[in-house]
């Protein structure tokens, strides 16, 4: 902005932002419980407009209470909106305060809108020569966008100015209203025009005009082919009642009657003493700091996890310096707790010393196995372990942790039985937002509590010369030690209110995730039985393949090249062969990646020689060489680490070895899986949901046609292909139920008529054609689509059928294909995070079924929907009857929950 140019007028749609600010933050509480998210989110936008906008008038517009202008005319207007929540309710006020004392005009007119009075300031404004800033992530404001008039919303960090709109929405600003109209707005209870949709809006707005240039030539509108043209004439004949009200309500009112103009916007001196006061009683302690009044004992921003001076940490070394430790833990109603070892194998890692925290900044760690300690009155790892067994044990005695089935399986192997698992600091985390980058201490220390921590690489050193923990020197190993526990407590006083300010995610913590960590380390540690000879035996099958195709592959190449090598891979492919050049790598060359050999190995046989080179490869070093290598000595199985805060969806993944991605539609896949077996007396039995996603899209869908067919124990993907392609399902081909299955699964993952066309090999047109007809016969899932994706946009997440959370930072995105990205994450996370949710709860009711039994069965494995048991012979039919009945009862969905039980002497014979 040059120096003469005037500032332009900042118009704050605050109503919207209050709820973006509710809905798109994890919940904030102060020590007091009071809810300060909404406040914390709605401040900071306005301290950040202050900021980009300097020399602007800012002022904020809210609803105010009661009905507008609009219910007048249409009495169902927002009926579908649920009534504020409280926790929202109790945070408008406090906004209110903060906003006059920082000197800001506030606004609100009855009768009206924030919309409506938004729109007379900017029309009055732009009248006066004034240019206007609008803030708002209300989409129905792109009506108001003209050369004076911009959008911005900084939640997304996005500008919307007359191009802006126009990529956005493919119509110019004026033709908004219209676009909204013809397609109404679920969210606001507009009712458009049924059957109308984006595309058919963008179809009759682009090719005809606006609503009234539309109705002055309906004869036009079959010529413009869009699917449905042909009946759409009629059905805006039969609706031009409904559209033109439609028009009416989402028409933003320029011209509202009010005793206050633009000249009139005007800013005053904030007023510091108001602003401290409220900032210290909502515990917004970095605001505090710049009014330069901090005071000590402000609670952490985003929590009640107090800010502490100086800490006092306690390396203790005899039983007697224990023994006042011994018995604050006993009166403690809550401490945290962590274990040091020599190896994050749990299996193998020996116990070097034990951390516990009963109050934030005072925390103590026992040695007792480091390398260099041996003072005849040293605690031992025994006695220690001893003094602290019936306090560990105690389920009665809370304990919070970070990761603590780690801690648990460790203790596990000195016979101690870790129980009182109250919280989890890294799970809290987790349910909170599961999309936050990482879960670790360190970085939720630096997130939640503004803390840099000591890291193990900055004690420890790094790769291969890093020290195990009992190599450390004491003073150092103590510090870090302690401040694990500190941390972790700390970490739980500012993470645990958040968390129960909301029901669905609270939930999901107390009901799902926290009851899994003793269920999961008991798996983990029970481990797998594996042929090591058989697998031995396929690797060098596996060699012998591999070379048999590099010599065919020399063979096609007309000379030896190394088959790893991109660069050589590169220069046969493109250069030599003069295959076509799909997709190029950053720095311009031509790329050999496998989603490229995939495409070229439909038509060409060098790539899809290398196809399956790469695939034999892949199988060979990560299982069939690398899993014997993994078998505990002890023991004689595998051990895998199951992960429960990695995925955003909730789904579990595993490590060490990787049970999730061992092949299974490959014939050298499914021997790997051979080679996990059942002892002698024992079988494999592998109970696993059917089609569980497409049923809970049904669910949640309530889409009739679906459900029907569920009900009713159809082939679901034939009965799709009997609608799809008109046909008696009896009738319905192989490669039609195909096409429906890729349907059916595809739209579960967002799937674009171009991806489908890919996946069937068939043209594009066909494939929309195919998804088209879909929609037609299953209604209720466009239609679940479309609310999913609008909801998401509003509210910034989705959620389970559960409560379990999904933030989507990408969902008002003004990059094309990040939005899209965002949009397909919305429909998919729902679907899969609920299985993820039934698994978990299936594996919770199996295992407190197995508990009480007595039978002899244990399970051993959880991969993606299947749960896999070992089963002593004599209680298989007990065991698979119960287990069904376990499973299929984890969840409450309008259709049945199939599930099919297979045995076998190994897991891929019980699949």
């Amino acid at each position: 902005m040059s120096d003469t140019q005037q500032a332009p007028l900042v118009l704050v749609d605050g109503s919207s932002y209050l709820y973006r600010a509710f809905h798109a933050l994890p919940p904030l509480t102060n020590s007091k419980g009071q809810p300060t998210g909404a406040v914390k989110g709605v401040i900071n936008m306005l301290r950040r407009l202050q900021k980009d906008y300097q020399g602007s008038e800012v002022a904020v517009i809210f609803d105010a209470k009661g009905k507008t202008f609009r219910d007048d005319i249409y009495p169902d207007y927002k009926a579908n909106r649920p009534p504020m929540p409280d926790e929202l309710r109790s945070q408008i006020e406090p906004i209110h305060q903060i906003i006059r004392a920082m000197g800001l005009p506030l606004i609100a007119i009855p009768g009206v809108e924030a919309d409506d009075v938004i729109g007379t300031l900017a029309e009055q404004a732009t009248g006066i020569g004034m240019d206007v800033v609008v803030s708002t992530g209300d989409k129905d404001m792109a009506q108001l966008v003209n050369k004076h008039v911009t959008l911005v919303n900084t939640m997304t960090e996005t500008v919307m100015d007359i191009a802006g709109v126009e990529d956005k929405f493919g119509l110019p600003p004026e033709l908004i209203i219209d676009y909204l109209a013809l397609m109404g707005d679920k969210v606001d209870n507009i009712p458009g025009v049924p059957g109308v949709g984006e595309k058919t809006a963008l179809a009759l707005l682009q090719g005809l005009g606006g609503l009234n240039d539309i109705y002055d030539r309906l004869d036009d509108i079959a010529a413009l082919g869009f699917r449905g043209s042909k009946t759409m004439r009629q059905k805006l004949i039969d609706n031009r009642d409904q559209a033109f009200l439609s028009y009416e309500l989402a028409t933003i009112k320029l011209d509202v009657d009010m005793d206050l103009g633009p000249a009139d916007l005007k800013q005053s001196a904030p007023e510091q003493d108001a602003l401290m006061g409220l900032f210290q009683e909502m515990e917004f302690k970095s605001w505090v700091s710049e009014l330069g009044d901090a005071e000590e004992g402000d609670s952490a921003q985003g929590g009640s996890a107090p800010q502490i001076a100086e800490v006092e940490y306690q390396t203790i070394l005899t039983e007697e310096e224990l023994l006042p430790w011994l018995e604050a833990l006993a009166k403690a109603e809550l401490f945290a707790f962590d274990t040091e070892t020599d190896s994050l194998n749990y299996m193998q890692a020996q116990l070097v010393g034990v951390s516990f925290a009963v109050e934030a900044g005072k925390a103590a760690y026992v040695p007792c196995a480091h390398d260099y300690l041996d003072a005849p009155d040293q605690i031992d790892r025994e006695r220690l372990l001893t003094l602290l067994k019936p306090i560990l044990e105690d389920p009665d005695k809370a304990k919070v942790g970070q990761n603590l089935k780690y801690d648990k399986s460790v203790l596990a192997n000195y016979d101690v039985q870790l129980n009182g698992i109250a919280y989890d600091t890294m799970l809290e985390s987790y349910c909170l937002n599961s999309t936050a980058n990482r879960h670790d201490m360190d970085t939720l220390a630096k997130t939640h509590l503004d803390v840099d921590t000591v890291h193990f690489e900055d004690i420890a050193g790094k790769g291969a010369k890093q020290l195990t923990f009992n190599q450390i020197d004491l003073d150092t190993a103590g510090h870090y030690a302690a401040e694990d526990a500190d941390i972790t407590l700390r970490l739980h006083q500012a993470l645990w209110p958040q968390l129960q300010e909301d029901e669905g995610p609270c939930s999901v913590f107390e009901k799902i995730e926290l009851p899994l960590v003793p269920i999961l380390s008991k798996i983990e540690r029970q481990g797998a039985y594996l042929d090591c000879q058989r697998l031995g035996q396929q690797s060098l099958e596996l060699a012998e393949r591999m070379d048999a195709l590099e010599k065919e592959a020399f063979d096609l190449a007309g000379e030896e090249f190394n088959l790893g090598s991109p660069k050589q891979l590169g220069a046969i492919l493109f250069e030599k062969l003069e295959l076509p050049v799909i997709k190029k790598t950053p720095k311009g060359a031509p790329s050999t990646a496998e989603e490229v050999l995939q495409e070229l190995a439909l038509d060409y046989p060098l790539p899809k020689l290398l196809m399956e080179y790469r695939g034999l490869s892949k199988l060979k070093s990560t299982y069939t060489d690398k899993l014997p290598q993994m078998v505990q000595p002890e023991t004689g199985r595998v051990h895998t680490s199951y992960h429960q805060a990695v995925t955003a969806t909730g789904r579990l993944s595993s490590s060490d070895p990787n049970l999730q991605n061992i092949p299974i539609r490959t014939e050298e896949g499914r021997r790997v899986r051979q080679a996990f077996v059942a002892p002698e007396g024992y079988k494999i039995v592998a109970a696993d949901y059917s089609q569980i996603e497409l049923r809970i899209m049904a669910h949640l869908s309530q889409d009739q046609g679906l459900l029907s067919a569920f009900a009713q124990g159809l082939d679901v993907h034939r009965a799709t292909a009997a609608e799809v392609f008109d046909c008696d399902i009896d009738a319905v081909s192989t490669e039609q139920r195909r096409s429906a299955k890729a349907i059916n699964f595809g739209l579960i993952y967002g799937m674009s008529a171009f991806g489908l066309a890919k996946q069937l090999h068939i043209g594009r047109n066909d494939a929309q054609q195919y998804m088209d007809l879909y929609f037609e016969r299953y209604p209720g899932v466009q239609g679940y689509m479309n609310d999913t994706r609008a909801l998401a946009a509003e509210k910034g997440y989705v959620e389970t059928l559960f409560g379990r959370r999904l933030y989507l930072p990408e969902i008002n995105s003004r990059n094309g294909m990040r939005r899209q990205a965002a949009e397909r994450t919305a429909i998919n996370a729902p679907m899969q995070g609920t299985a993820a949710d039934i698994i978990k709860l299936a594996m919770i009711s199996v295992d407190e079924w197995l508990e009480k039994s007595g039978l002899d069965a244990r399970m051993i494995m959880q991969v993606h929907d299947e749960l896999v048991l070992e089963v002593t012979e004599s209680d298989l039919d007990e065991v698979i009857a119960g287990l069904t009945e376990a499973m299929s009862s984890a969840a409450n969905l309008d259709v049945p929950l199939l599930v099919e039980a297979g045995v076998g002497d190994n897991w891929d014979e019980a699949h």
